[in-house]
């Protein structure tokens, strides 16, 4: 259950057309390190034995870059202190819907690659929220992407990873998608 901590209720809306709705702009970052990519595993208490896997990244604060909102939620989740150099991108862009027990976000989401070298994960700044949501973190290979039946978000994610090489194919629009585990009703 959520402590008096976390910004969200996470218990769900008898009605899902009741839930209410937040609108904005984040950030991705697709990590790799040699052959793999980081990957956290997220879940809507909500909605009980459902998870996904997902790149680090988070909301870009109003007044911040998109390169910089990058930089800060990469440090915040996963301890990497990412420079600017690092970073390639935007390669693509989307406008999502996440469909949660409690709400419903609308983000305006870019995509960005990182090559890393191997580090340890630190969650030690992970916020309230994502102590109680993030069950966990693994680096994934293009195989293991391609043969699980695990939710990967977004399912491009093999896609986008290899666009490394391609820079004069960048950004790509991946249009309007929906990844909810509470479908959006509205």
């Amino acid at each position: 259950m959520p402590s008096s901590d976390t910004e969200r209720s996470y218990v769900p809306f008898a009605d899902p057309a009741d839930r209410p709705r937040k609108s904005r702009a984040t950030v991705r970052v697709i990590m790799i390190n040699n052959d793999r990519t980081l990957l956290f595993e997220d879940s809507d208490p909500g909605v009980p034995g459902t998870s996904w896997w997902t790149t680090p990244g988070g909301g870009v604060d109003e007044g911040e870059s998109e390169v910089n909102a990058a930089i800060r939620e990469v440090a915040e989740e996963t301890g990497y202190q990412l420079s600017e150099s690092e970073l390639l991108g935007p390669i693509a862009v989307r406008h999502v819907v996440h469909g949660y027990s409690d709400l419903v976000i609308e983000q305006d989401e870019s995509f960005f690659l990182a090559m890393v070298s191997p580090f340890e994960i630190d969650i030690s700044a992970h916020t309230p929220d994502e102590r109680l949501t993030l069950l966990g973190h693994r680096w994934w290979s293009h195989d293991d992407l391609r043969h699980t039946d695990d939710w990967i978000w977004p399912h491009e994610l093999v896609e986008l990873w290899s666009l490394a090489g391609q820079p004069d194919a960048w950004p790509i629009d991946l249009g309007t998608q929906e990844e909810s585990t509470v479908l959006d009703v509205a």
